[in-house]
């Protein structure tokens, strides 16, 4: 029999790009963390006229890694400290490149079975390690932007909902729900308030370390009878600090507020037996948000929003119309996040946590969480630089006594390449900042942070 040309043409293809998605992961540790080329560059070896005839798959792939090669940024790289960004599993980037080939819509269980119920059983295994409410609908977001959003909507509807109005119905008579939050809420609960009508949070106060000022959340509270969603965070980004989830939950939900828990990273701790001291409480909240493409390191892209009462997740989220697939009773995926059709990217966190198993996922946190204190005393060694947080998890925020000083390290360090760290502001200080993400940073990759570290603070004249 003939060989089918269409399936000759995907083989061919993808062997090139195998070729080159395996030498990219064979150097991502060694190679200079930061871009050869800026976005000017790239666009340099791009920027043409849409050609009138088009040219083989082959070298449309081997044209596209020629030009974005020399852009890219070694986000996998054990070194890299930015955006609290992890690296990816081999089992969960072979799972993922799976989801691209079999393509499937998992939007609804009854047309991809198979995806589908890959995907409860992650959210379920999840649920077990995270030790929230079992039972808790768990939908598969793009990231924790759009997990907050999906749990900053259901808590909207559900408040308005206790109050006698309906979410739909009343929209114009309903009255204003109050958000509330920490003064060191991050921007992706921000952006979520926005983007669900909520607005912006009035924020209540932080401690130093940016937990939420429990006493000043009960205030706001008691000034007006309203409802209300209350939004806080495991992990800030600067420090790694958990808000206390035992105090804030209990004065949020005797004021009838729905708590909603931002844990982007933080979340996972719960994971860990030696961490998770730190989310005690946390799992009396009624929604939380995550990224799997954080801690868990499964790749591109990957939120978990997940909201105690399944029920109020798919009224306030579930898509109806005639023409799709339902089965009664059960809802489908695309009842419990904004998106109708979208890839099977809850199975890579299947094959990461099967590949991995409950110890493996304890032992992924604490490594990370070593390796971030391990940082902050190799930091406190080099003259001239502080480390400013109280180190609790897996965020260091490094500086000088010279916020210019201090911008100069950055700058110089991700000139340099051998390590990638973001520069931030915290409170009231130009900091440098090591989010510890990556599974592959382990003791090689501390020390020669640490020696690149004091390299740079040598070269802007911090200390000595």
């Amino acid at each position: 029999m003939d060989e089918d040309p269409t399936a000759n043409e995907y083989r061919q293809v993808l062997e090139v790009a195998h070729r080159h998605a395996q030498a990219w992961l064979d150097e991502v540790a060694e190679r200079p963390v930061r871009p050869e080329l800026d976005v000017d560059g790239v666009l340099a070896r791009l920027r043409r006229d849409l050609p009138e005839d088009g040219i083989g798959s082959v070298e449309v792939v081997e044209e596209l890694v020629e030009a974005s090669a020399p852009g890219l940024m070694a986000m996998g790289s054990p070194r890299f400290y930015g955006f609290v960004i992890g690296g990816a599993y081999p089992a969960a980037l072979a799972a993922d490149w799976l989801v691209s080939a079999w393509d499937q819509n998992t939007g609804s269980r009854q047309p991809t079975p198979a995806t589908a119920a890959v995907e409860e059983v992650a959210a379920a295994w999840l649920l077990e390690l995270l030790d929230l409410p079992r039972g808790s609908g768990v939908g598969f977001a793009t990231g924790a932007t759009s997990a907050n959003l999906s749990c900053l909507v259901a808590g909207r509807d559900a408040v308005l909902r206790a109050r006698g109005f309906d979410p739909v119905v009343d929209v114009r008579r309903a009255p204003r729900v109050r958000f509330l939050a920490g003064g060191a809420v991050h921007t992706s609960v921000v952006l979520g308030g926005r983007i669900s009508g909520l607005g912006a949070p009035e924020t209540v106060g932080a401690d130093e370390q940016g937990r939420i000022d429990v006493e000043g959340l009960r205030r706001a509270l008691a000034a007006e009878d309203a409802p209300t969603v209350v939004a806080l965070q495991a992990g800030d980004v600067h420090s790694g600090a958990f808000d206390d989830f035992e105090a804030a939950v209990g004065v949020a939900h005797e004021a009838g507020a729905w708590v909603h828990v931002d844990g982007a990273f933080g979340l996972w701790a719960a994971a860990s037996p030696r961490l998770r001291g730190l989310t005690a409480g946390m799992s009396d909240a009624d929604s939380w948000a995550t990224d799997a493409h954080k801690t868990l390191n499964v790749p591109y892209d990957c939120g978990v929003a997940i909201v105690r009462d399944e029920a109020a997740m798919t009224a306030s989220l579930g898509a109806h119309a005639a023409y799709l697939p339902a089965v009664a009773s059960v809802s489908d995926p695309y009842d419990r996040v904004p998106e109708l059709s979208r890839r099977a990217r809850g199975v890579p966190v299947w094959a990461a946590l099967r590949s991995l198993g409950r110890r493996g996922v304890a032992d992924l946190v604490d490594g990370l969480a070593d390796a971030a204190t391990a940082l902050a005393g190799g930091f406190r060694a080099i003259d001239g630089l502080e480390v400013l947080n109280d180190v609790v998890f897996t965020q260091v925020c490094l500086a000088s006594s010279d916020d210019g000083a201090t911008a100069a390290l950055g700058e110089w360090l991700r000139v340099e390449g051998t390590v990638w760290a973001s520069s931030s502001h915290w409170q009231g200080r130009t900091v440098v900042r090591f989010a510890v993400s990556n599974r592959g940073t382990d003791a090689a990759a501390v020390r020669r942070t640490v020696d690149a570290v004091a390299r740079g603070a040598a070269a802007v004249g911090i200390g000595g």
